[in-house]
């Protein structure tokens, strides 16, 4: 798989088979949750529900190639191998614009499946059209808890298959600090919505409000992501002896 992602790729620039899809699956994945976000904004509850349940799992997709083959995509490159510009150019601009990409990726992650899970709980069903409901949404542990250790359990067997798939069952320190964060990021994230419950008690606004925040990631993240690809492939290729 790595010798199929590092041929030559397919847009025209650059990069590899494997920037280029990942490049790609980005811009998919991150289009369809704005596509979804217009629909909700028309009153189209139903359609932004498919859409961005559709976008999330091109996200999820994403991510596990990515996971799988490492390689995939610009963040992959370490240091400053991958850049052909100057030293000054690397740290003043490249470099914040990468930092500022991985941050709203990771922070936008974290918010697609919170927003997914909030959607289900402050949405209803009226004549067959998905509308938000003013509902009051409490934050009950005990169910919380038994979705969140499901839903752990599910992604460790996910990564435990992969690995086995890879020939690969040893955990590095690593890893298991990559592990160890992601969970206390769930901790952080779930700590976090009893504040939340204070400021916007009903799941309506609460919905509303976190999806305008969400969606300006996003934008962030494909307005950063196109910014490294062009650098990386257009502008700056890393120079070949």
């Amino acid at each position: 798989m790595q010798a199929w992602l590092g041929k030559p790729g397919f847009l025209g620039t650059h990069g590899t088979f494997g920037a280029d899809l990942s490049f790609m699956l980005a811009l998919v994945f991150t289009l369809l949750f704005l596509w979804g976000w217009v629909l909700a904004r028309k009153g189209k509850g139903s359609h932004h529900h498919t859409v961005t349940l559709w976008a999330m799992v091109a996200m999820l997709v994403y991510f596990s190639g990515y996971y799988l083959a490492r390689n995939l995509g610009v963040l992959a490159l370490e240091g400053k191998e991958g850049f052909g510009g100057s030293e000054e150019l690397y740290h003043n601009v490249f470099l914040p614009i990468l930092t500022v990409h991985i941050t709203v990726v990771a922070l936008g992650l974290i918010m697609a499946i919170y927003m997914i899970i909030l959607g289900f709980r402050a949405a209803t069903t009226v004549e067959g059209e998905r509308v938000l409901s003013d509902v009051q949404l409490t934050l009950t542990w005990g169910g919380v808890l038994k979705i969140v250790l499901w839903a752990l359990g599910i992604l460790a067997l996910i990564f435990v298959l992969i690995r086995l798939g890879k020939g690969e069952f040893t955990l590095s320190w690593g890893l298991v600090i990559v592990y160890i964060v992601g969970l206390i990021i769930v901790l952080v994230v779930l700590m976090l919505e009893k504040v939340i419950e204070r400021i916007w008690p009903d799941g309506s606004r609460r919905h509303r409000m976190l999806g305008r925040f969400t969606m300006t990631l996003f934008v962030i993240a494909l307005i950063t992501s196109t910014a490294t690809y062009v650098m990386l492939y257009i502008l700056y290729p890393a120079k070949t002896v």
